[in-house]
């Protein structure tokens, strides 16, 4: 049997496991792939081979994803499944070359009970405490359990050093935040924004609009001698944020019908509404604090613009530190 019906069977039957059914236009996964490798060895890293098992276990939990896109074509599908193909691939090797940075500083070491707390986690939460699932799943994969604790001794040496690569990007200057501030503000213009509270006098079978009308006002009554709109709501609102206090956060006049939109951005910050009479009932709307419709002034963004600078930075950070293992290190592709 050749490598190329291996894979392809491995990965029909991956898709199989977790129900995963091609669009209808698109081949059965795994028949038609343009498979390119030899003898079950997709590429060499270091001293680690790296095999179509390997590739087709990193794949199958990405699968669902695939199944949730539409794919016009068997064109398509394939390029779809060789793209995700060459994803893991280069993940895979970027991993071994991160474990080999590590390991080069003899200093560096994992102390053992982060590994036997890692493995005690996953033997509670995957099977339930109990260590016969365990081994019985260690022995489906053909994996001892010394190989198991090197697997997950290296999660945590990956995790740690990309943890490690993202925390030397972030530190971000005030001078290219503002940069970022002048070239970019048509992206923190905001809607006109009122931070809403509102109280609800439900209609009763028989009750007219004078009746709602004058229990509103003696609520305003109750407002203008002192007691706080958020008081007075959890004590009379009949609508579902009455425990709140009648809070309905921050809303933008597009959140609102047109009844409520008017009168809630008539509003200054602190003011509350006459009665608003609809056929469900009456209600009064109070503006906890207001924002005006313009461009944010930076110091209001100035967090977000730093957020957006460090993950641009680390992405493009951590691209160049791949580079570099990459090249420093020993690759190979089949």
């Amino acid at each position: 049997m050749t490598l190329r019906r291996s894979f392809a069977s491995a990965l029909s039957a991956s898709l199989a496991a977790i129900g995963f059914c091609a669009q209808p236009s698109a081949p059965a996964a795994g028949d038609n792939l343009n498979l390119r490798y030899a003898n079950g060895i997709v590429a060499v890293a270091e001293d680690k081979i790296i095999t179509v098992a390997d590739v087709s276990r990193e794949i199958t939990p990405l699968l669902p994803g695939l199944q949730r896109e539409t794919i016009r074509n068997e064109q398509e599908y394939n390029a779809k499944i060789e793209a995700l193909q060459d994803s893991v691939i280069q993940d895979l090797i970027d991993r071994v070359l991160i474990i080999k940075e590590f390991r080069k500083d003899e200093k560096k070491q994992i102390p053992s009970a982060i590994v036997d707390a890692e493995i005690a986690r996953m033997q509670s939460e995957q099977f339930d405490n109990d260590r016969s699932k365990f081994l019985a799943y260690l022995r489906s994969r053909g994996t001892t359990i010394r190989e198991f604790r090197r697997e997950q001794e290296e999660e945590i040496i990956y995790r740690y050093m990309q943890g490690q690569q993202r925390k030397s990007q972030g530190s971000v200057s005030p001078v290219k935040i503002e940069q970022f501030y002048n070239e970019n503000k048509d992206r923190f213009y905001r809607e006109d924004e009122v931070h809403l509270r509102l109280i609800q006098l439900t209609r009763t079978e028989g009750e007219t609009d004078a009746t709602l009308t004058a229990a509103a006002n003696d609520i305003l009554a109750k407002m203008k001698a002192g007691t706080s709109f958020e008081d007075l709501a959890k004590e009379y609102s009949k609508d579902q944020r009455k425990s709140k206090g009648g809070d309905w956060g921050w809303l933008k006049r597009s959140d609102f019908k047109k009844e409520f939109s008017d009168p809630a951005f008539a509003l200054k910050k602190g003011e509350s509404s006459q009665p608003v009479l609809l056929p469900e009932g009456c209600f009064l709307l109070f503006a906890q604090d207001r924002k005006y419709a313009g461009i944010q002034p930076i110091d209001e963004v100035r967090d977000q613009i730093e957020r957006i600078l460090v993950t641009q930075m680390s992405r493009s950070g951590q691209e160049r530190w791949l580079e570099r293992l990459r090249r420093n290190g020993y690759v190979k592709h089949y």
